[in-house]
């Protein structure tokens, strides 16, 4: 039984570095050109400051979970694991609110800003985007699920466990 525990707990952490891994490339390769009235602009990642956190976060969390995949089953660092995995999965959190926040803005505008919307103008870019912010908060939801089960690992709050 522990050993399909610690399994799952492995396949769970291995899908979420995948998501994050994932989101944060699909946000680094994401980039178009664009000419409006003659105008030549180029929309990427790197132009907004809440692009690049988002992927900052992204990879962060990714180094994390990948080297968590190597902490022994038996160590005491797991107590730890607890802990951290609450402060990156709020890390996770603030990236893509940030994302998410500036993507709103980049496909409907702001009309009370005077902004308009870019997404008809840069589709392709604005789709990488959407699949950045998706795939990283199917790493969010993963590690959520992951948080709650080390919490219950770590204080089992109905005592279920037999002594």
């Amino acid at each position: 039984m522990a050993n399909t525990k610690r399994l799952c707990t492995l396949l769970l952490r291995l899908m979420a570095v995948a998501a994050t891994l994932s989101a944060a490339i699909v946000m680094v390769t994401s980039h178009e050109r664009s000419n409006i009235l003659g105008l030549s602009f180029e929309a990427k990642y790197s132009h907004t400051p809440a692009f690049r956190y988002f992927v900052i976060a992204n990879a962060i969390v990714t180094v994390y979970g990948f080297l968590v995949l190597f902490l022994p089953s038996k160590s005491q660092l797991w107590r730890l694991v607890v802990a951290l995995d609450l402060v990156f999965t709020m890390l996770l959190t603030s990236g893509i609110s940030a994302a998410l926040a500036i993507g709103s803005v980049g496909r409907h505008g702001n009309s009370y800003a005077g902004w308009l919307p870019i997404c008809g103008q840069v589709p392709k870019y604005c789709d990488q985007v959407k699949g950045a912010l998706i795939a990283s908060f199917v790493g969010l939801l993963i590690y959520a699920v992951l948080l709650l089960y080390a919490i219950h690992n770590a204080l089992d709050p109905l005592f279920l466990h037999k002594t």
